[in-house]
């Protein structure tokens, strides 16, 4: 604590010459489930969250959307907690929860009061063992008919909404885990039979295959025992492998166009990039940072303010367990084209390439990230949740360290090694998303060497 106090007080240079640590206990109990303490006494406040380790990129072909139709069936109410009163039970307590879905995980949380740690363990205790015991057709139904208003509302209806679902099908070959969408298919989830999702749950849905975390005002000891008490009952299952990805490259760039309802045509570039926290992950986070972030970042400072062609441009590596995605987004200003914004942006990326970013430029990057990863571990939910994700990605939940380390360890030379490895003309998609009926606007084809 002291040492986060003194680096934000004294500013990056302060706090680089100390570790960042996020102390911790591991445990695992005897049906498997993984139990991670932390203690933090500033508050009388306790995180509680799970991670189950299944997310979108488990599911097959035909039968997607299944993780995340679950972050809603879980809240519908388990064997000894009626429909609505998780929420109920929580909110008495002045405690609030929620859960999010990706391709690797779903994860659950809560943040209540210390005294209260006891209800939060029992709901998710009752709803990891006894899920099944009021779960129905109906209420299955019910969620799924949510989760495809969910789909109309945040993609199909939504301008720009379809961009993301068409990346991840043109970039990621059939057969990959990421081919699909997290929110599923329309079809897939219509066609699920009831049998199909309590097989799903009891596949991935058990002690075995999930981590707990207890961040907070906790006595480590006396928390194992509470943690004991409410999830040493549960059966462990089945273990649940992690999906397998199979190599692939683009050898030519591909080309996509979607009309929708917009007024003005975007163009998203996509590259596969390597797995989260495999080398050339940061090197792309920093990338994206001196490309996009803010008003003096290369790319705003040209497409925006000096040539005044795009009315915004935004990059970042989506980093994920069995292959990344680096993803740049400009929507072009009236009366100007893809092509202009494409050409532009090329050449900043072959200027990167050939000359190394500013030691300033990739400093500023650092700093931002060393105060975005202060900043945050000052939220109890938030550390209790970077202590999972460690653990998912690294086997180590106190990697933040390490984690920051892969920053501050970079040169800008590295930086221009990562940006010819992975940013080539030939390796990527180009989706243009136009007005309905106006396909002369896409960005368009050309010859490319490898």
């Amino acid at each position: 604590m002291i040492l986060w106090i003194a680096a934000l007080l004294f500013g990056p240079a302060a706090f680089s010459q100390a570790a960042l640590q996020l102390p911790y206990q591991i445990h695992t109990l005897s049906n498997g489930l993984t139990v991670i303490l932390h203690e933090d006494h500033r508050v009388p406040m306790v995180a509680v969250n799970v991670w189950y380790h299944v997310g979108s990129g488990y599911e097959k072909p035909g039968r997607t959307g299944f993780a995340h139709l679950f972050e809603h069936i879980m809240f519908e109410g388990s064997g000894h907690v009626a429909e609505g009163d998780f929420d109920n039970l929580l909110e008495s307590v002045g405690g609030n929860n929620n859960g999010s879905t990706n391709t690797d995980r779903t994860n659950y949380y809560e943040e209540l009061p210390a005294s209260a740690l006891d209800i939060a363990l029992f709901l998710e205790s009752d709803r990891m063992g006894y899920l099944l015991d009021a779960m129905s057709p109906e209420k299955v139904d019910g969620q799924r008919d949510v989760v495809k208003n969910e789909r109309r509302q945040s993609y199909e209806n939504r301008p720009y909404g379809m961009g993301w679902i068409r990346l991840v099908e043109s970039l990621y070959p059939k057969g990959h885990p990421y081919n699909w969408p997290t929110i599923g298919y329309m079809e897939d989830l219509t066609a699920a039979s009831y049998e199909d999702v309590v097989e799903f749950f009891r596949r991935y849905y058990s002690p075995s295959n999930a981590s707990l975390v207890i961040a907070g005002d906790i006595d480590p000891g006396q928390a194992l025992e509470r943690v004991k008490y409410w999830f040493s009952e549960i059966p462990g299952g089945e273990e649940a492998l992690r999906p397998q990805a199979p190599p692939f490259a683009l050898s030519e760039p591909a080309y996509v166009t979607l009309e929708d309802e917009v007024q003005l045509p975007r163009l998203y570039l996509a590259y596969p990039t390597p797995p989260a926290f495999e080398p050339g992950d940061a090197e792309l986070d920093v990338l994206a940072n001196i490309l996009t972030d803010g008003k003096n970042s290369r790319l705003y400072q040209k497409l925006v303010y000096e040539l005044g062609i795009a009315q915004d441009v935004s990059a970042f590596q989506s980093s994920q367990a069995l292959g990344s995605m680096f993803l740049l987004t400009a929507t072009a200003r009236p009366g100007h084209s893809l092509d202009e914004l494409l050409a532009v942006i090329d050449a900043e990326i072959e200027r990167i390439k050939e000359a190394p970013p500013a030691v300033r430029e990739l400093q500023r990057t650092i700093n931002q990230r060393e105060l975005s990863m202060l900043r945050s571990f000052q939220s109890l939910g938030r550390k209790a949740d970077v202590l999972n994700q460690y653990y998912y990605y690294t086997g180590n939940p106190d990697y933040a360290n390490e984690d920051l380390s892969r920053y501050t360890a970079l040169s800008p030379d590295d930086l221009s090694v990562i940006a010819r490895r992975y940013l080539g003309p030939q390796k990527r998609v180009l989706l243009s998303i136009v007005p309905k009926g106006q396909t002369d606007l896409a960005v368009a084809k050309k010859d490319v060497k490898p």
